[in-house]
């Protein structure tokens, strides 16, 4: 088989006057490529700071516009306060001894989570018989002070200040007697006995 051995070669007036020995150039430096990280670098920490700021920002004005933390009160100290409140209705019976009632039953609900407010005089007793949040004598304290306030309001007996006070000065010793010890006094540790020495 015959091989295509002949060497074609450019007509002369194809090179433009170029030789052949010209035509390949010299290197030209590298081109930089828009997008590079270096061009994108300035503007993300520009964000990034102003991100960090707005972040602290924000922080700082929760901080200031946090409602101061609401003042707790004791029930103990809500119900004396609803106990000299009521004080003012000492001349109408009635509305006094509801006030006073209501104060020293609301008192020992938020207190002993009895459910005083809800029942009749002798459910709220039996409960009170059946725990032993109070003591014997402030159980018979408070029967005392629940029937001289249901003749009151239920009964219509009219009495008169000196036994109004009686029963508001029965509810605010049962309130102090009740109310718990905010720094409570270790009992003393019991002091060691020497034995006797053999003489």
């Amino acid at each position: 088989m015959a091989s295509n051995t002949t060497i074609l070669q450019p007509p002369p007036g194809a090179t433009n006057g170029v030789s052949p020995e010209s035509d390949i150039r010299p290197e030209k430096p590298p081109v930089a490529i828009p997008g590079a990280w270096s061009t994108w670098l300035l503007p993300v920490m520009i964000a990034a700071l102003l991100a960090l700021a707005f972040v602290a920002w924000r922080r700082y004005q929760r901080g200031r516009r946090r409602p101061p933390p609401a003042v707790v009160i004791p029930p103990y100290r809500r119900a004396l306060e609803r106990l000299r409140a009521a004080l003012d209705l000492i001349h109408d019976p009635g509305r006094f001894t509801v006030a006073v009632s209501d104060a020293l039953r609301v008192y020992l609900e938020e207190r002993f989570s009895l459910h005083a407010p809800e029942r009749t005089t002798e459910e709220f007793l039996a409960e009170l018989q059946a725990g032993n949040v109070l003591t014997s004598l402030q159980q018979q304290l408070m029967a005392d002070f629940l029937t001289r306030c249901d003749l009151v309001k239920f009964a219509r007996y009219e009495p008169r200040e000196p036994e109004l006070r009686e029963l508001y000065d029965a509810a605010v010793r049962l309130v102090e007697e009740t109310e718990p010890l905010l720094n409570p006094v270790p009992a003393p540790a019991p002091v060691p006995t020497a034995a006797p020495s053999p003489a």
